[in-house]
Parts: C-alpha cells; structure tokens; sequence
C-alpha cells in the first residue's frame, strides 16, 4: 500500500510517501515560499528520487484543517488535481490529529497548538501511546482559556506547534501541570504522520473522492467576517471602497498565502 501524504495548512510545506508502513521519502521546507509553487515540484522531485510513478499510489492523504485558509486551499487544490488526474481516492486526515500521531507511543497529553491570530489557536488534546484517541476534537480556542482546560485536565503535557513560539510566555507564566515543548523534528507539520495516519483511515474505509474533499476551516475568513458585519452594519460601500467597518478585531493586512 502505497499513501502519498500532503501537508500545507501552515507556513510548512511537506511531502511524504508511506508504503506499507515505511517512510520512503519526504520532502519538508518550513520557510516564506509559496505553496502553489512548491507542493508539485516537490511531489516530482520525491517521486522520481525514489523511482515511483503516481499511478502506482493507493491513496492521497491530504491534511484537512483546520489552519491558514490559503494554505488548505492549495493543498486542497493538489490532491483533489491529482486524485482526478489518477483516479485515486482521498483520505481527509485532521491537521492536529496528524501533529499528534506524530508523537505516537507517548504516554503525555498531547496539546497541538497552530497560531489563528487574535490570540487564538487551533488545538485539540490526544492521547496516543499505542493508537490515537481524540480526547478534544479540533476547535479554535482562546490561548489563555486553552492553559485552564490543561491545568484542569491534570496531566503532563507536550506542547506541540507554531502557537508554542507565540504564546510560549502564556504557557510558562498559567500551566500549573508538568508541560514541556515538543523537539524540532516533531513540533511542526510533517507530511509523513499525515500519510501514516492516512493508511490506518485508508485500512478503516474512510475515504472520499477528489469531487467530495473540502478542508476544515473551524472559522470564516476574515474577509466573510468583514462583510457580514458591514451587512449588519449597513455598510457595505464602505467596505467595497477598502475601508474598516469595525469589527472589533485586530485587523491583520491579510491572511497570509502560505
């Protein structure tokens, strides 16, 4: 069984291919490029080092959300082309529940945690020393009421993702519970947990087609949130001549197109 696993929800763009449970290459870049230029060339670059052809893969695994609107977008976008392009199914694997089985046969809580601004972040909480098991499913949170649920949670903690480096001070100065942050080669998304992952759904039958894939966003765009108050508002000129309605929010210059 051949799973080519696809990670873009963030500012890392990672590539893997799993067969039959070994990690046969995978290609990670963590750094200010383009998805939409990258993911194909990399996917090329893997599958010709390795000397596979696409049409040999069983599935695409594609991380789902949630995490930069831009980014799922694309890598959205990739595995759909591809699974239509060869005809393979997809299998839809959850960001954080893919960053949690990457630290698969620990016995700490695991607390992923992806920035979304505004004081916020996308996490869950996960169990996973011999299988994974969703104690909190994805959800946005605020960072401050995230350290309440963990200190009353009771357990030791790794502390995993981009909102570690955001919210590191929050995490020292509220956790009450033994917590530590996870090593460099797992405290980001890699396309590999993806495509494991996505091999144990792909053996459980959940799949979908490239037609029936949608990410998760957990939340609308900034830009769904502006004109829905300028509706309220009845300020919707405004709005189309580039100026704020007041929403309330910190208002970033935009999302960025990871």
């Amino acid at each position: 069984m051949i799973i080519l696993g696809i990670e873009s929800s963030s500012m890392v763009a990672s590539v893997a291919l799993v067969k039959d449970g070994i990690t046969m290459a995978e290609y990670t870049v963590n750094f200010k490029k383009t998805h939409s230029q990258t993911l194909l060339p990399m996917i090329d670059e893997m599958v010709s080092m390795v000397e596979m052809k696409l049409a040999d893969l069983d599935a695409i695994a594609v991380s789902g959300g949630p995490g930069s609107f831009t980014g799922l977008r694309i890598g959205s976008a990739t595995a759909k082309g591809l699974g239509l392009a060869l005809n393979k199914p997809l299998v839809h694997v959850p960001t954080l529940d893919a960053m949690a089985y990457g630290m698969w046969g620990s016995s700490a809580l695991l607390c992923p945690m992806m920035d979304a601004r505004r004081n916020q972040v996308y996490t869950g909480l996960y169990h996973c020393r011999e299988e994974l098991k969703v104690l909190r499913p994805s959800c946005a949170m605020d960072a401050g009421e995230l350290t309440e649920v963990l200190n009353r949670q009771g357990e030791p903690v790794i502390l995993l993702g981009d909102g570690t480096a955001v919210h590191e001070r929050l995490c020292r100065e509220r956790l009450t519970v033994p917590f530590s942050f996870g090593p460099a080669h797992l405290n980001r998304q890699r396309a590999a947990a993806v495509a494991a992952l996505g091999a144990v759904y792909l053996a459980e039958g959940k799949t979908e087609t490239a037609m029936e894939h949608k990410p998760d966003y957990l939340r609308k765009a900034q830009a769904e949130r502006e004109l829905e108050e300028a509706r309220r508002q009845g300020k919707t000129q405004e709005l189309a001549a580039g100026h704020s309605v007041g929403t309330g929010e910190k208002q970033p210059s935009r999302e960025k197109d990871q």
